[in-house]
């Protein structure tokens, strides 16, 4: 008998599988974190890749836009933007003709919210940090993409002389890896270009860790090349959420070399598909509720062999999550409805709505969550299982006892990779 440990909430739990049933389990490469992450940063910036410094970019005067990411961790974002502006004032530029706008995201829009460290520290005392607004009649149109998506961007960000972007790269559920050039669109874009964008989200090259050939990415590196950027700064996390490397400069130099690092830690070979996935989201914040436990689970079809049973594990402590999803699961009994609905108007809910039903129709699921029954049933029309272990004897009994398993630990940001 093999034990494996699931994240759960802020714990774990333990599933115990028969030797011979178990493949193994799927979970991102183990990369350390930076020691110091200010100082990555920091190196970053002092070697960046495909252009020159900050310092001989920038001149005294220029009015500057710096993009970050709204969904990501607000800690890093301070040090990030501290170590921009550090570059910025080498140069000679002042804080008062420097912008923080916090960039949109449709997927994460409740995500680092709670961002008063952020707007009250020191160093951006005289520098003006503003939301962007994807509603405002003062977006500008700049241009459109090969894609026919119409780009209207921020006023402040066109009308800057300098414009800089930093984000993340993580696995993106729709636009292969974010990061980088999503600071455009969506991060400083209109809704209805936005809109456009992701009504591609059903193409069946969307999906998390493709780049070449999903056209929700190409679109958005388009549009970043619509306006023109002069710089960017890409942090890569690991699955522990620790900076373990940045890649400054460039707007696609500095991108590809973050995605590499992403793939080696991220996109893991798997020698074949199973009868039986155990899947965790990653624990806390990934399984705080059903709608974030949904974001990857298009990952893990890929290891399911038609008609298995993929099991959800995810604590869901805040419940089902947003109305707007319960009502969309309720109203829609096929993937066809929501589909149709997605392509006339995206939104996060719809998404994560369509990635469950569609996963529904491929697998039996099972829930293993402190969601009640009547909703898990009812609404959601998901299997529910007290323990992993009921689950997994649920799982013998409706396919076979020497069904094969595979259990992933972070679904969330995991991508598997089946060899051919």
């Amino acid at each position: 008998m093999v034990e494996v440990w699931l994240p759960y909430g802020k714990a774990e739990v333990c599933l115990r599988v028969p030797t011979e049933n178990f493949l193994g389990i799927i979970k991102p490469n183990e990369m350390k974190g930076a020691e110091n992450p200010q100082e990555e940063i920091e190196r970053s910036l002092k070697e960046p890749i495909g252009t020159k410094r900050l310092p001989e970019i920038v001149k005294p005067g220029d009015k500057i836009s710096i993009v970050i990411n709204d969904a990501g961790d607000c800690s890093l974002n301070l040090l990030i933007v501290k170590s921009i502006l550090i570059e910025l004032n080498e140069a000679g530029a002042s804080n008062r003709d420097i912008t923080v706008i916090k960039g949109y995201n449709p997927l994460y829009t409740s995500a680092a919210k709670n961002d008063v460290e952020f707007r009250n520290d020191e160093a951006l005392k005289e520098v003006e940090v503003i939301d962007h607004n994807c509603e405002s009649q003062e977006n500008v149109y700049v241009g459109e993409t090969s894609f026919g998506t119409k780009v209207h961007l921020n006023k402040r960000f066109v009308e800057s002389k300098t414009k800089i972007l930093a984000g993340q790269v993580r696995p993106h559920p729709y636009m292969g890896y974010s990061g980088g050039r999503d600071g455009v669109l969506c991060g400083v874009s209109s809704v209805e270009t936005i809109q456009h964008n992701l009504s591609m989200v059903t193409h069946p090259k969307a999906r998390s860790g493709l780049l070449e050939g999903n056209p929700v990415h190409e679109d958005v590196v388009e549009a970043a090349h619509l306006i023109g950027v002069d710089f960017t700064l890409n942090a890569v996390r690991n699955k522990d959420q620790e900076l373990v490397k940045c890649f400054a400069g460039d707007l696609d130099e500095a991108f590809n070399k973050g995605v590499n690092l992403a793939d080696e830690m991220y996109k893991i070979p798997v020698g074949g598909r199973a009868d039986i996935v155990f899947a965790s989201p990653g624990g806390f914040p990934f399984d705080l509720s059903l709608h974030e436990s949904c974001k990857g689970i298009r990952n893990a079809l890929e290891v399911i062999r038609k008609n298995g049973v993929l099991i959800l594990v995810a604590e869901c402590s805040g419940g089902y999550g947003s109305s707007d999803f319960y009502n969309l699961m309720a109203k829609y009994k096929d993937l066809k409805g929501i589909e149709n609905s997605l392509k006339k108007r995206f939104t996060a809910n719809g998404y994560v709505a369509y990635s469950l039903t569609g996963a529904r129709e491929r697998v039996e699921m099972i829930l293993v969550s402190t969601i009640p029954d009547f909703y898990a049933l009812e609404v959601f029309k998901l299997k529910t299982a007290r323990t992993v272990n009921d689950a997994l004897r649920y799982a013998f009994d409706s396919s076979k006892k020497n069904a094969k398993i595979f259990a992933i630990s972070h679904g969330n940001i995991t991508i598997p990779v089946v060899k051919q």
